[in-house]
C-alpha cells in the first residue's frame, strides 16, 4: 500500500511538472489600445487590452511572448527590454491604416534594448520632441546618471555586458522628429566644428556598444523611415575589442538628418543597399549639428554599400555622399547614385587598405566653396587623404581602387582635386571625368592641410580615363593620367539627376574602351571577390571588355 502511494505521488509530481512547463513555455501576446483599452484588464486578449505603455513594468516577459499596439493608438513613455530573449515588438488591428504612435518625449528612446538576443521590432512609429529628461538612465559614454549628455534616440540598442547576443531585427520603424532639446533652441555654432558634438542631439536607430568586449551579431535594419532628427539617422558604434557584425541595412529612407543620415563604426561583415538618402546634414533646425554626409564608415571591415540613392548632403566639411573615413579594409561602393553632395564625391582618408569606388554614377558632387556660408573645407570631386586622426601623422590610403565612374559637374562648379603624399597604391582606369567649368588642386583642409610638395606616390596606375578636355586634371596633383581619352560622352541628359541620364550616346567613344582591372603593383590581397563587376549601375550585363563609365552599352 505505501508502495503503492508514493508511485501516485511520484505521478502527481510528474504531471505537475508537465503543467507547469507548459504554462512556463506557452508565448502570450500582451495587448495594448490607447482608445479602448483599460490598466485594470489581463492585456492578453484583443478584446480586454491595456490602456498604457505603464503596464509593460508590470509584465515578466517570457521567451517567445509579444508586446502588440493597436494601430490608431498613441502611446507616452517607452518600451524597454533588458537581459531578455525572443521578444517581439509590433503592432495589431488591421481594420486601421495607421500604425501606433510611441511618443517619447523625455525618455531615453522609444523602444529601448539592452543585453537581448532575438529581438524583432516593426510597424511602430516613434517620435519624441524634446523634453529634456524625464527619466534617470546612465549615460551611456560616462556611466553617470542623467548628465548633460545623455542620449536621445528612436530606437536604441545597447550593450553593457561583455557578451554576444544575437539576431536583432529592425523592420518598418518610423522614426521622426527625435531631439532632446524643445523647438527654440539653438546650438552653439562651434559645435559643428567638432568631430560629433555631444550625444544628446536626437538620433533615429541606433546601435552602441558600452561594453569592452561585448557584441551583437546578425542586426537588420528593413524598410524604415528615419526623418528630422537632430544628428544620425541610422548609426552603429561598436568597441575597438569586439565589432558588431553580419549587418544588412537596406531599403531604408531617410531625410533631413541633422547629422549623417547613415554611419558604422567598428563593424564587419556589412551590406547596406537599395537605401533613399537625401538632405544629409540639415541645417533647418537650430538643434540639429548641420553637417554629414549621406554614409560614411569608420574602422570597419568588410563592407559592401551598393545600390543606394545619396542626394544633397550639407555642411561647412565632410558632406560628402558617401566617404570612407579612416582604419577601413575592403569597403567596396559600387551602382550607386551621388548627386549634389557639398563634400564631394571620391574620399578616402587615411589608414585605409584595399577600399574601392566602381560602377557609380556621380552628378554635381563636391560643389562647396571653402570661406562660403561658413565653409571651413573644400568640397572635392576627388581626395585621397592621410588622415588618420588630430594630431596623428598621416598614413595611407593603401591600394585604392577607383575605376568605371561617371563623374559629371557643370559650368558653375570648380572641380577640386586632393591627394596626399602619404597616399601608396592608386588604381584609377575606365573613368569618365566629364567636368564642363575649371579644376584645381587643393589642400586636403582635415584639422590641418595635406601637405603638397613632389613626393612621388608609389605604385600608381593611372590610364585610360575619358576627360572632356585635356586641362581637366591639374598639372599640380601627385598623381597624373597618362594614355587618356578625350571627347564628349553625350550623355542622354547632362545636367539631369537620373542614372538613366548619363547613357552616353557616343558609343565610338565608349564602346569596349575600357581595360581589364588588375592588381595594383606590390598589392597581394586586390578585392574581396575580385576585379571583375558582372552588372553595371542599370543592370546591364558588362561584356569581356567594359565600356568606358558606369554604364555598359548594348
Amino acid at each position: 500500500m505505501k508502495k503503492n502511494t508514493t508511485n501516485i505521488l511520484k505521478i502527481i509530481c510528474l504531471v505537475f511538472l508537465f503543467l507547469s512547463n507548459q504554462t512556463y513555455s506557452k508565448t502570450i501576446n500582451y495587448y495594448f489600445d490607447s482608445v479602448n483599452g483599460n490598466d485594470n484588464n489581463e492585456g492578453i486578449s484583443i478584446e480586454k487590452p491595456f490602456k498604457t505603455l505603464k503596464k509593460i513594468k508590470e509584465i515578466n516577459l517570457r521567451s517567445g511572448d509579444s508586446i502588440l499596439l493597436s494601430n490608431g493608438s498613441s502611446f507616452k513613455g517607452n518600451i524597454k527590454i533588458i537581459d531578455k530573449k525572443n521578444i517581439h515588438i509590433s503592432n495589431y488591428n488591421s481594420k486601421i491604416l495607421a500604425n501606433p504612435i510611441i511618443d517619447s518625449k523625455g525618455h531615453i528612446a522609444g523602444i529601448y534594448i539592452e543585453n537581448s538576443s532575438e529581438v524583432s521590432l516593426s510597424n511602430i512609429y516613434i517620435r519624441a520632441n524634446g523634453g529634456g529628461i524625464f527619466e534617470e538612465y546612465k549615460n551611456l559614454t560616462t556611466n553617470k546618471i542623467t548628465d548633460k549628455a545623455i542620449m536621445r534616440a528612436g530606437v536604441l540598442v545597447n550593450v553593457s555586458k561583455n557578451e554576444i547576443f544575437k539576431n536583432i531585427l529592425v523592420r518598418n520603424i518610423d522614426v521622426s522628429d527625435i531631439f532632446f532639446e524643445d523647438p527654440g533652441f539653438t546650438r552653439n555654432p562651434k559645435e559643428v566644428r567638432t568631430s560629433m558634438g555631444t550625444q544628446a542631439y536626437g538620433f533615429g536607430i541606433r546601435f552602441f556598444n558600452s561594453s569592452e568586449s561585448g557584441s551583437i551579431h546578425n542586426i537588420n535594419v528593413l524598410d524604415c523611415r528615419v526623418e528630422n532628427v537632430g544628428h544620425t539617422g541610422i548609426k552603429m558604434t561598436s568597441s575597438s575589442k569586439a565589432r558588431f557584425k553580419n549587418i544588412v541595412v537596406s531599403n531604408n529612407k531617410l531625410r533631413r538628418t541633422g547629422g549623417p543620415s547613415i554611419q558604422f563604426s567598428r563593424v564587419e561583415d556589412l551590406h547596406v543597399y537599395g537605401n533613399d538618402v537625401k538632405y544629409s546634414g540639415s541645417p533647418d533646425d537650430g538643434r540639429k549639428w548641420g553637417r554629414g554626409s549621406g554614409l560614411w564608415t569608420w574602422g570597419s571591415s568588410n563592407v559592401m554599400i551598393e545600390k543606394n540613392s545619396f542626394m544633397y548632403a550639407n555642411g561647412p566639411a565632410d558632406s560628402a555622399g558617401v566617404h570612407i573615413d579612416f582604419n577601413c579594409d575592403n569597403v567596396i561602393i559600387q551602382h550607386n547614385l551621388s548627386v549634389g553632395n557639398a563634400g564631394g564625391f571620391i574620399e578616402i582618408l587615411g589608414n585605409n587598405y584595399n577600399c574601392s569606388y566602381r560602377y557609380n554614377v556621380s552628378i554635381n558632387d563636391g560643389h562647396r566653396v571653402k570661406g562660403k556660408n561658413n565653409a571651413f573645407q573644400e568640397g572635392k570631386t576627388f581626395w585621397l587623404s592621410g588622415f588618420i586622426g588630430k594630431g596623428s601623422q598621416r598614413n595611407g590610403p593603401f591600394n585604392s581602387y577607383i575605376y568605371n565612374n561617371t563623374i559629371y559637374t557643370n559650368k558653375t562648379i570648380l572641380s577640386k582635386i586632393a591627394v596626399d603624399k602619404a597616399s601608396s597604391g592608386v588604381l584609377v582606369a575606365n573613368n569618365i571625368f566629364h567636368i564642363e567649368g575649371d579644376s584645381e588642386f587643393v589642400l586636403g583642409d582635415q584639422y590641418r592641410p595635406d601637405k603638397g610638395g613632389g613626393a612621388k606616390i608609389k605604385n600608381v596606375f593611372f590610364e585610360n580615363n575619358l576627360f572632356l578636355k585635356d586641362s581637366y586634371w591639374p598639372k599640380d596633383v601627385l598623381i597624373q593620367p597618362s594614355n587618356s581619352l578625350y571627347g564628349n560622352a553625350s550623355f542622354l541628359n547632362a545636367g539631369g539627376e537620373q542614372i538613366s541620364d548619363y547613357v552616353p550616346q557616343n558609343k565610338k567613344l565608349i564602346k569596349d574602351k575600357g581595360i581589364t582591372i588588375n592588381k595594383i603593383p606590390n598589392d597581394s590581397i586586390g578585392l574581396d571577390g575580385g576585379f571583375k563587376v558582372e552588372f553595371d549601375i542599370l543592370g546591364n550585363k558588362i561584356t569581356d571588355i567594359p565600356d568606358l563609365g558606369a554604364i555598359e552599352l548594348n
